[in-house]
């Protein structure tokens, strides 16, 4: 699988970063000698590749390519080696301005691109656990500046500092790895035809389908029902039902989400009236949601005020 392929690559060159550092710790310390400009550099570069192709195989509304972080580090091997030769100032300072430069440029394009993700992740799926990726780009962020003062550090004190609070941030980069559940959505074969012949979604028979073989059984209370399972319980496909959702001014998510809100409603009206006792999150947990959390956030979105609002005003 092409995340844990990265992951074990920016794993593996981590950890041999860590052994060649704490070797030259050891029997050098010159930050000036040749030999650690060298596996500075190859550290650098390494570090920086591997590590773009872990976060954006995180992405997995498609495939993404890393060729670019590879071309993007190029400039930078060229001025590590003019520096080499002709060691200065002006141009170490360069060489860091330029990774700042390219790490600067890459967190935007993952901003944008994580925005397309939260979108696909929305359209695509009901359940929402475990799959947003927001808190490994703020981990990547900040290791993206601890690398940036690993490169401008000159003092071994803050270079042994940054070193342990990148083991700590790889540590947690690596657990979300292993939590992060695969999403990829199967493939449709294209057909083969001469021709396109357009095709008019029939609006009307997708919400009949929906309101017979989803809103009357009740399968939104499935946990990780995905848009591409529903479409195949109402006999059409992904597509057409995304775009049904699209002119209906929602989202996948919203809908169903919608469906679960409106049941937890029902039965928390007739457990009240009927006298017995119960719990909020056990009533949440009955109409789909895995976490109370994942459901107050919903119920908030939904109804514009908290679950123990809206039942102190029910109560009313």
């Amino acid at each position: 699988m092409r995340l844990r392929r990265w992951t074990a690559a920016f794993f593996g060159v981590s950890t041999l970063a860590h052994v060649w550092w704490l070797l030259f710790f050891i029997f050098d310390r010159d930050l000036n000698s040749l030999g650690n400009l060298v596996l500075a550099m190859a550290d650098c570069v390494l570090l920086f590749v591997t590590f773009a192709g872990m976060l954006l195989s995180m992405l997995q509304d498609r495939r993404r390519p890393v060729w670019p972080a590879l071309v993007a580090v190029i400039p930078f091997v060229a001025i590590a080696g003019v520096y080499m030769v002709y060691p200065n100032h002006q141009l170490e300072m360069f060489a860091a301005a330029y990774l700042l430069l390219v790490g600067m440029v890459f967190t935007g394009y993952m901003v944008y691109a994580i925005r397309q993700y939260g979108s696909w992740l929305n359209n695509n799926y009901a359940d929402l656990e475990n799959k947003k990726v927001w808190l490994c780009q703020a981990v990547a962020l900040l290791c993206m500046l601890l690398f940036v003062l690993y490169v401008l550090a000159d003092n071994l004190v803050i270079l042994w500092l940054v070193h342990i609070i990148e083991l700590v941030l790889v540590g947690l980069l690596m657990w979300r790895v292993e939590t992060l559940p695969m999403l990829e959505l199967p493939v449709q074969p294209k057909a083969q035809q001469p021709t396109v012949v357009p095709v008019t979604i029939d609006l009307a028979q997708i919400e009949k389908s929906l309101a017979e073989c989803c809103v009357a059984t009740q399968i939104y209370l499935q946990h990780d029902l995905s848009i591409e399972e529903l479409a195949q319980v109402i006999g059409t496909n992904r597509s057409y039902l995304s775009q049904y959702f699209s002119r209906q001014g929602i989202n996948y998510n919203i809908y169903i989400n919608n469906l679960r809100i409106n049941y937890f409603i029902s039965r928390y009206q007739k457990v009240v009236a009927s006298g017995q006792t119960f719990k909020v999150q056990q009533l949440a947990i009955e109409s789909g949601y895995r976490s109370y959390s994942t459901f107050s956030r919903a119920f908030t979105q939904r109804m514009g005020q908290s679950v123990t609002a809206w039942m102190h005003d029910s109560a009313e």
